[in-house]
């Protein structure tokens, strides 16, 4: 089996030869990575099951020291966090709201010209995805304040529902136009949790949140491709939701904040899951056989009948130690 009849196998809640993975990086892990290996393309030799073709085009344009500004006008300050930020203007509120222009997914330049050539799926033998970041509700924040955006959601509604309309609109121009490329998902990013549960509560996800990713989802669906979302923390109270909203494959499935065993033993079925390996303890605090010992339990408890993509619970941090990330490795690739 190549990778992608592995991940379509293992979506289908079935054993294939092997348990598909995927390790992603952050800058820093990625460069002590290289020099362990003194290897600069160590990374294409890893055997990951995705590719991404990087199509969305979020138009970073330095501005100032560390400040770089996005498509959307967002600012970032990225004197701490050298590869996102923390955004440091606000865009949008009730007195601006109908003004304020989105980009056009069509016109504007939002994919890259190159996502169609760049990587000949003939060549590859891999699952083809493409990611929306920053999907609806950290759109919302990231334009209006979390703060703000919050608080809308319990004393301003009108706002609260203009803003997550207008982002839903500027979703599903996008995703049609996505899915004119030759993918076989779509990664939506939106993370809703703290390490202790949902950040506006299940009540108000389900009453601003929960329709509108289904629109978003369902028209994934309906072009007969999977759906993937990335959403940080403790959020399984929502993972029935996410399934009937037609969500396929769950990310980053944090054992830090939930019993992945147990999710496994409830979702299974219906749900997918593509992380569980800590990276806020296994990885940056463990021994090397601690680490072969959780990723071997991994494969054999939630990789047991499909439905699991192994994998680091997200791209691996910095202070995460080289020995521990090439013992992991070595597990995936020699199953």
């Amino acid at each position: 089996m190549n990778n992608r009849e592995r991940v379509i196998t293992t979506l289908s809640h079935k054993n294939s030869d092997k348990t598909p993975y995927n390790i992603w990086f952050t800058k820093e892990a990625r460069a002590k990575m290289t020099a362990f290996y003194g290897d600069p393309d160590f990374e294409s030799k890893l055997g990951n099951c995705f590719v991404d073709l990087g199509a969305y085009d979020y138009n970073y344009k330095k501005i100032d020291t560390n400040i770089w500004e996005d498509r959307f006008g967002v600012r970032w300050n990225r004197t701490a966090d050298k590869a996102i930020g923390t955004v440091c203007n606000c865009l949008v509120d009730s007195e601006n709201i109908d003004k304020y222009r989105f980009p056009d997914p069509g016109t504007d330049g939002c994919f890259k010209s190159n996502a169609h050539t760049d990587i000949p799926r003939a060549n590859s033998g891999n699952f083809f995805i493409v990611q929306l970041g920053f999907s609806l509700f950290e759109r919302a924040w990231t334009l209006a304040g979390m703060e703000n955006f919050l608080m809308a959601m319990l004393s301003n509604e009108n706002f609260a529902n203009k803003l997550l309309n207008k982002i839903l609109e500027y979703n599903l121009r996008w995703i049609d136009k996505a899915l004119l490329l030759d993918v076989d998902a779509i990664l939506f990013g939106d993370d809703w949790g703290g390490q202790n549960g949902l950040l506006m509560g299940p009540k108000l996800w389900r009453k601003f949140i929960k329709p509108r990713i289904k629109e978003m989802y369902q028209a994934v669906k309906k072009k007969g491709k999977y759906v993937f979302i990335h959403s940080c923390g403790k959020v399984d109270e929502v993972f029935s939701d996410l399934i009937e909203c037609g969500v396929d494959l769950f990310n980053p499935f944090q054992p830090e904040v939930m019993d992945v065993f147990e999710m496994k033993r409830k979702y299974g079925k219906s749900l997918s899951f593509f992380g569980g390996i800590s990276v806020q303890r296994t990885l940056p605090f463990g021994t090397i056989s601690e680490t072969r010992k959780e990723v071997k339990i991994l494969l054999e408890r939630i990789g047991f009948d499909g439905g699991y993509i192994a994998a680091p619970s997200h791209s691996i941090p910095k202070d995460a130690k080289v020995e521990n990330i090439a013992a992991m490795i070595d597990i995936l690739k020699n199953q």
